[in-house]
């Protein structure tokens, strides 16, 4: 195969060059490397795992998709890692683009480091048979279900023990059983499936965390690290066994369960999917797909160069925990998308990494960077220094680096993750300084117009007076701050945390958006994301249905066509001088109340049936 087409197995499946490129793989592969006619199947479901003789070998293929691996440089036409290591050392030029030492470093990284032969032992050691002619579960399989069990049933670990001590009288007596829960725990953390436990004051101020985690007392509330009684009195004590912490932050560590999705072969394979297996054609599918992607790429092309380094999106928001509308709570997860996956299995829950689990009983707020801090550190230290990953696909080790890319919540929590308040006269983060409001006095909300400025220069719509507020819309849209004049603006913004600290009002003459310099600038590259923050589709759309079914069906306290709606519409026509708003004011009838006339949306019974109709 020509220099040319060295990449063959980028191309769509059903090409001529993919196909071509196959063929010209399997005639070297079966020239040099056959035993009894038959290679390992190179292809995306059997990872070199299975030998297969020649046509069953193209069909997969071509069918599956083909993973290539650091040894079979000379089949796909370039030259052994062994022949580049020996023509840099003797001063030969190279076709690669790194430099010696990078190149003679990763030659030398073949094969498990100590984190993934650790790991790997511990599967195998796990995989021994529960007992003597069992078949249905292994040692390890029988640890990870009795965790789940004690969690789902919230049983303590003297509980677990008792439950032991009856398994072994059942089992015969060569079963092999976790002696405790505490052996039990072990096991679970070397796989990476640990939490830690952090305090944190009950007002959000601080963590009991880094150079704070031996103080007894918020250093920005005063308020006391324990529920006790008695905590006052035994605040210098070193005797905290009785103690019961006022609140904890659970954080899960993320380091070795990224390094745990590339010692799998068949899942590293899809952490590249993002690079090798999606198709450039144009049509926006995935993040990569994105200008956002691009533009980052360009700015760090050392990261965007191993396509193994893992991109991420954080994603946020509150629920009840209790499964009761009753009681008001509100627990608030933090989770990880992994933006290397294909789409299909980004969102699907064992690739959702759950990293922090914030306590209630109330929303955390713009308190967030509080319990963010440990998350954040893993991240800096992730894309500064890496993180030396086993690649069970390739059996080569490489230096993983991390980044974020995006956040992922709701409307209201898009304001606590980005400092900007999206309530007020500013409440739209694209506009920024130039959104136009109007308050409306009856509803005691604003209200948001002059939507005309983000349409194209010539559309109609902007030279249209009468549907809208009786002008032509001149004006362009708002330029979107960019990363860098936001921390700019607000390198020396004075964050206070915490429920104790006063609220920040707004004046009226001079109202103030920014409510913190958000924890994610600490991130060095955050500044330079094009799209820091993103919407939650599902809850859009929901609110749009909600609000649009409600009014179309009158339904109380959903519809927006209320009496103070119409009060505003007369107040819009009289004060703001808004000729286009029809008139729908009430009339007083003679006992006092108000009668309005319907709007040209209205339905009667008998519509809202057949409306209502499937």
């Amino acid at each position: 195969m020509d220099k040319g087409n060295k990449g063959w197995w980028e191309f769509p499946r059903w090409s001529d060059v993919y196909e071509q490129g196959t063929d010209e793989y399997i005639e070297k592969a079966f020239a040099t490397r056959s035993q009894g006619n038959q290679i390992s199947c190179p292809c995306c479901t059997c990872h070199h795992r299975y030998w297969y003789g020649r046509n069953d070998v193209r069909d997969h293929i071509i069918c599956n998709g083909f993973v290539p691996r650091n040894d079979e440089s000379f089949l796909l036409g370039r030259i052994s890692p062994e022949r580049e290591v020996e023509d840099l050392q003797h001063g030969e030029p190279s076709n690669m683009n790194d430099g010696i030492q990078e190149l003679l470093h990763d030659a030398l990284r073949e094969g498990p480091n100590e984190e993934a032969k650790k790991f790997f032992n511990q599967i195998e050691e796990g995989q021994q048979e529960l007992y003597s002619g069992c078949k249905k579960m292994s040692r390890l399989a029988f640890t990870i279900r009795l965790y789940i069990y004690k969690c789902d049933h919230k049983l303590p670990d003297v509980a677990i023990a008792g439950l032991i001590e009856f398994f072994k009288e059942v089992l015969p007596d060569d079963a092999t059983l976790p002696t405790s829960m505490h052996e039990a725990k072990k096991v679970l953390k070397l796989l990476g499936l640990d939490y830690k436990k952090i305090d944190a004051c009950p007002n959000d101020c601080m963590l009991y965390w880094a150079e704070h985690a031996n103080a007894t007392r918020c250093h920005v509330c005063g308020t006391s690290r324990w529920k006790s009684k008695e905590s006052d009195q035994n605040d210098n004590s070193n005797e905290k066994s009785h103690r019961i912490p006022s609140k904890i932050l659970r954080y899960f560590p993320i380091k070795k369960r990224l390094q745990r999705l590339y010692m799998c072969a068949e899942t590293a394979s899809y952490m590249t999917w993002h690079k090798y297996g999606r198709e450039n054609d144009g049509l926006l599918r995935h993040p990569a797909d994105g200008q956002s992607w691009i533009n980052f790429d360009r700015m760090y092309p050392r990261f965007s160069n191993e396509p193994r380094n893992v991109r991420l999106a954080l994603a946020t928001d509150g629920f009840n925990s209790f499964h009761t509308m009753s009681i008001v709570h509100s627990t608030w997860p933090v989770i990880l998308v992994n933006y290397n996956l294909p789409p299909w299995l980004a969102t699907k829950s064992e690739f959702l990494m759950l990293s922090l689990l914030i306590p209630g009983p109330l929303s955390p707020g713009n308190s967030i960077d509080v319990y963010l801090q440990p998350l954040m550190k893993d991240l800096d230290d992730l894309w500064e220094f890496g993180l030396e990953t086993y690649d069970a696909s390739t059996n080569t080790r490489f230096d993983m680096h991390v980044a974020l890319l995006s956040t992922i919540s709701d409307f209201l929590g898009y304001a606590m993750l980005s400092g900007w308040s999206t309530k007020g006269k500013f409440a739209c983060p694209c506009c920024h300084y130039e959104v136009d409001s109007v308050y409306l006095k009856y509803s005691h909300k604003f209200c948001y117009m002059s939507h005309r400025k983000w349409l194209d220069s010539d559309h109609p719509w902007r030279y249209n007076k009468r549907s809208f507020n009786g002008h032509i819309e001149t004006r362009n849209e708002p330029v979107r701050l960019t990363g860098g004049e936001i921390e700019q603006l607000l390198h020396d913004f004075p964050n206070e945390f915490g429920k104790a600290q006063p609220k920040m009002r707004q004046d009226a003459n001079d109202p103030n958006p920014w409510r913190k310099f958000s924890i994610f600038f600490k991130l060095p590259y955050w500044k330079h994301c094009d799209l820091r923050h993103s919407l939650d589709a599902m809850h859009i759309e929901k609110n749009m249905f909600d609000n649009v079914i409600g009014t179309l069906l009158a339904i109380p306290g959903k519809t927006k066509d209320n009496v103070a709606a119409r009060r505003d519409l007369k107040n819009l026509r009289e004060e703001k001088d808004l000729r286009w708003v029809p008139e729908l004011e009430g009339k007083e009838l003679e006992d006092g109340s108000e009668e309005f006339p319907t709007s040209m949306f209205w339905m009667n019974d008998d519509e809202s049936k057949c409306f209502a109709k499937p």
